[in-house]
C-alpha cells in the first residue's frame, strides 16, 4: 500500500501532466462545492460518449449530413478545449477540416484518432480521481497545483 506522500506525489504528477484548463477547474473547487471538478469531468464523459456514438452512427449513413457532424464535432470540441483535453481538441479542428471537404474517408481516420485520444485523457482523468480518493482515505489532503 503507497503512503499518503507517495500518492501526493501521484497525483501532483498526473495533474501537472493534465492541461492548464484543467489545473484552473481544480482552482475553482473549493469547500462549499468539493465535487464540482468531478462533476465537471463527469458530465464532460457522458455527453462525450453520446457525442462519439451520434458521430459514429451519422458517419455510418448512406448519405451523410456533414452540416450535422460538423455540429456534433464542434460540440465536443468546445468541451475538450474547456477541460483541458487539447488533443482531442485538436483532432476536432483537422475532423471539421473534413467535414467542411466532404471528405468521409479523412472523417473516419478522425474519428478513430478522437476516440483514442479521448480513451486517453478519460484514463489519466480517471487515475486523478482514483489517487485523489486513495489519498483522502489515507487521511491525507489533496495537494495545491500552482
Amino acid at each position: 500500500m503507497a503512503t499518503v506522500g507517495q500518492l501526493q506525489k501521484q497525483f501532483v504528477d498526473f495533474s501537472t501532466s493534465l492541461y492548464r484548463e484543467f489545473i484552473q477547474l481544480q482552482k475553482l473547487q473549493d469547500e462549499s462545492n468539493p465535487d464540482f471538478v468531478f462533476e465537471v469531468v463527469s458530465l464532460f464523459f457522458e455527453d462525450s460518449e453520446k457525442l462519439l456514438n451520434n458521430l459514429a452512427i451519422a458517419l455510418q449513413q448512406q448519405v451523410v449530413d456533414f452540416k450535422q457532424v460538423d455540429a456534433h464535432v464542434h460540440q465536443f470540441k468546445g468541451s475538450s478545449s474547456s477541460i483541458g483535453a487539447h488533443r482531442v481538441k485538436n483532432m476536432c479542428v483537422a475532423f471539421r477540416n473534413f467535414c467542411e471537404e466532404k471528405n468521409l474517408d479523412g472523417c473516419l481516420r478522425c474519428l478513430q484518432q478522437i476516440n483514442h485520444e479521448y480513451c486517453l485523457v478519460k484514463n489519466k482523468l480517471e487515475n486523478v480521481f482514483r489517487l485523489e480518493r486513495q489519498i483522502l482515505e489515507a487521511g491525507g489532503t489533496i495537494p495545491l497545483i500552482a
